[in-house]
């Protein structure tokens, strides 16, 4: 994976089997590490760019948890978020 410009290291990262987390990005080798992440657990009334968005509207469902290591050939796609995203 290149790293993608971006300001922030806060990045909503899409996994195989269905998984989608946010958080503070570190590639390390093989493996993606994302600390103060949230587990986007699901969204209703609103598509994902709404969920990207506003990640605070009615009908997402975050869930706080530490942090998180993925396999780098395990990710779908990543998008760069704004500081702070998802984390209130």
């Amino acid at each position: 994976m290149s790293e993608i410009e971006n300001k922030n290291k806060r990045y909503v990262v899409v996994v195989d089997r269905g998984w989608i987390f946010a958080g503070d990005m570190t590639e390390l080798g093989d493996y993606v590490r994302l600390d103060n992440a949230v587990h986007i657990f699901k969204w209703t009334s609103i598509g994902f760019t709404g969920v990207i968005s506003d990640p605070y509207s009615k009908g997402v469902d975050l869930r706080h948890i530490d942090t998180v290591e993925i396999p780098v050939k395990s990710v779908i796609f990543r998008i760069p978020v704004a500081d702070g995203w998802g984390k209130s």
